[in-house]
This record gives structure tokens, C-alpha cells and sequence, in this order.
């Protein structure tokens, strides 16, 4: 299985102190030391980066994110993600652009997501998100 972790999944297990103890960082764990391949976006990597001030943290982070599998996004993709954002508002949900693109991946690269953030359960109403 091939999973989309989000962003918020990475803050809660990277936090400078040790990971949180949250059931989607234990699910990231098992995802980890399992079978199933965990992916990234340009937009989840970006929001994870430019957490970390400190130039060291910013390179150790990186490099743990590097070997996950990158999922692209093509023209079709960014506007099958206003759809989305469209359908959202329609619905009467205000959800992030970010957001919109983070689950159009998700489904055009056929991924569960694994997030922490209930924007996606809103998101997954209108649209084939399959959220883990």
C-alpha cells in the first residue's frame, strides 16, 4: 500500500522535543517499519522545511524526508484541485489550496492520506480521498 503522509503527520513527529503521542504517529511508525511505501508532495515538503529555522534541523529533516516516494503533480492535477476547492465551497467548507492539491495527489497516485487534520474528512466528502 502506498500511503500520503501530511503535514500535519510530520509535525507532530517531528517536534523538537520527541514525537507526540498522537495515533497518526504511531500509524506512521508501522508505516515506517512496514511493507507500505510512504510518499510526499512538493507541498507537504515545503510545509515541513520551512517549519525549522535552525539550519541543522532543516538538513537532518530533509535528508530523513529524501528517500520517500515524491509524488508529482501535472497541469490536469492543480485543476482537478480547484474542482475540489470548488465542490468544498459549494458544500459550504472553506478548505486550504494546499489542501486541495495534498488530496488530488493522494487520489490521482491512488494513496491512502494519513493526516491529523479534519480539513481532509470535509475534503474526502466530495471527492475520492481515502483517508487511513
Amino acid at each position: 500500500m502506498r500511503v500520503l503522509v501530511d503535514t500535519s503527520v510530520w509535525s507532530l513527529a517531528f517536534r523538537r522535543h520527541g514525537p507526540a503521542e498522537h495515533a497518526q504517529v504511531a500509524k506512521l511508525s508501522e508505516l515506517a517499519a512496514g511493507r507500505d511505501e510512504v510518499a510526499i508532495t512538493g507541498t507537504i515538503l515545503q510545509e515541513v522545511l520551512q517549519i525549522f529555522r535552525d539550519e541543522i534541523a532543516f538538513a537532518r529533516i530533509g535528508a530523513k524526508l529524501e528517500p520517500l516516494v515524491f509524488l508529482h503533480l501535472d497541469r490536469p492535477a492543480f485543476i482537478e484541485a480547484a474542482r475540489i476547492h470548488r465542490l468544498c465551497a459549494a458544500a459550504g467548507t472553506t478548505v486550504s489550496t494546499a489542501d486541495c492539491q495534498i488530496a488530488t495527489a493522494a487520489v490521482r497516485h491512488k494513496c491512502s492520506l494519513l493526516t491529523a487534520d479534519t480539513d481532509f474528512e470535509r475534503i474526502a466528502r466530495v471527492c475520492d480521498l481515502v483517508l487511513l
